[in-house]
């Protein structure tokens, strides 16, 4: 579905992916690990074709992905959330909002469509609120409930969990493993990773991938998570007053 060949993306002088290969197959579900400053969020947008390589090939349906050739039909097929919802947020009632992107799209049967994926996201009360207004968790609701109306053939989503409560949390992960839809998860939250995928992608301080594989194996590779910044080792003072070190993982 699909693959990135030795991609390189730079911002000025400042590299930020060097040297990125990566397959994705249709209906996997795949976590992109990473510090802040990895790299997760561009890689993201170079999928979602709001960026494009500096160097290297990014084929979608064995389509090289250029700007020239970026057309509705592509953006009907990607959809991708970022980590503030206020940014995708530009209509004046939640209703609006979702329908927005079916207008778009020149979708038959909006109003129907709204009313479904409102229901399913438990926010249909919210319907004729201003968007704005809500909670954090409220408000990636909203945003995330407008991109699945389309019904995309890939989902992104940059840290998405990161304005939601432990109850939306636990509703998303929820979602994510009822849904068929490709989905690609930019995340440093390994509990949530560990809950979402069993395939997890490792870019480092380096901006290169150091890890493609099955996640209960890198969860049992301390060095790998370590060089990621994902865990760090630190020392803890026993009363006895000598020193040992031990791991932490951000869960």
């Amino acid at each position: 579905m699909i693959t990135l060949q030795n991609i390189d993306f730079s911002y000025e002088d400042k590299k930020v992916l060097n040297d990125i290969s990566l397959t994705i197959n249709k209906g996997e579900k795949v976590v992109l690990l990473g510090s802040n400053g990895s790299g997760k969020s561009t890689l993201l947008r170079i999928l979602a074709a709001l960026y494009f390589p500096k160097k290297g090939e990014y084929l979608f349906h064995t389509k090289k992905i250029i700007k020239k050739n970026i057309d509705k039909d592509f953006r009907k097929k990607v959809g991708i959330l970022f980590q503030n919802p206020e940014s995708m947020i530009f209509n004046p009632t939640v209703k609006d909002e979702i329908a927005f992107s079916l207008r778009e799209f020149d979708e038959e049967g909006i109003e129907e469509k709204v009313l479904q994926v409102s229901e399913k996201f438990g926010i249909a009360h919210l319907l004729h609120k201003n968007p704005l207004e809500l909670s954090g968790g409220e408000k990636q609701k909203v945003v995330l409930a407008s991109i699945l109306v389309y019904e995309p053939e890939i989902l992104l989503l940059d840290e998405p969990t990161a304005a939601m409560d432990p109850r939306t949390t636990g509703w998303f992960v929820d979602l994510m493993l009822d849904i068929e839809t490709t989905v690609i998860v930019a995340t440093h939250d390994l509990s949530i990773a560990y809950e979402v995928s069993n395939r997890a992608v490792v870019l480092d301080e380096k901006h290169t991938i150091v890890y493609d594989g099955d996640i209960e194996k890198l969860f049992g590779d301390l060095e790998i998570l370590q060089k990621a910044n994902l865990i760090h080792k630190h020392k803890h003072r026993h009363k006895k007053d000598f020193m040992h070190s031990h791991y932490h993982l951000h869960f």
